[in-house]
């Protein structure tokens, strides 16, 4: 799993079928140390994850399944809104800090 900030949705009329429903987030994935990457990446929504919210995001099969599906194009999937992450005894981010 990979740690990534919500950045935007990603809207599309025309798409593969068992994608219909599927709510496709633009995320910019983070390092070890809070900082942002300059790496993108679309990946379904599975738990109604927000703008700016870093979240969990599961990659390959794994995102395949969460969706219940194997047979949906996906390679990446949120599955996780993160309230907080700690490294070596510091917080490097705290949801309730972000909004304050």
């Amino acid at each position: 799993m990979q740690i990534a900030k919500v950045r935007g949705t990603v809207v599309s009329t025309q798409k593969d079928p068992s994608l219909r429903g599927v709510k496709l987030l633009l995320l910019q994935l983070v390092d070890e140390e809070g900082n942002l990457l300059p790496t993108y990446e679309v990946a379904a929504d599975n738990v109604g994850a927000g703008f700016d919210e870093w979240v969990l995001v599961s990659r390959n099969s794994a995102a395949r399944q969460v969706l219940g599906n194997e047979q949906r194009p996906l390679d990446a999937a949120v599955v996780a809104i993160i309230d907080t992450v700690h490294v070596e005894d510091r917080v490097i981010y705290s949801k309730k800090d972000q909004y304050r």
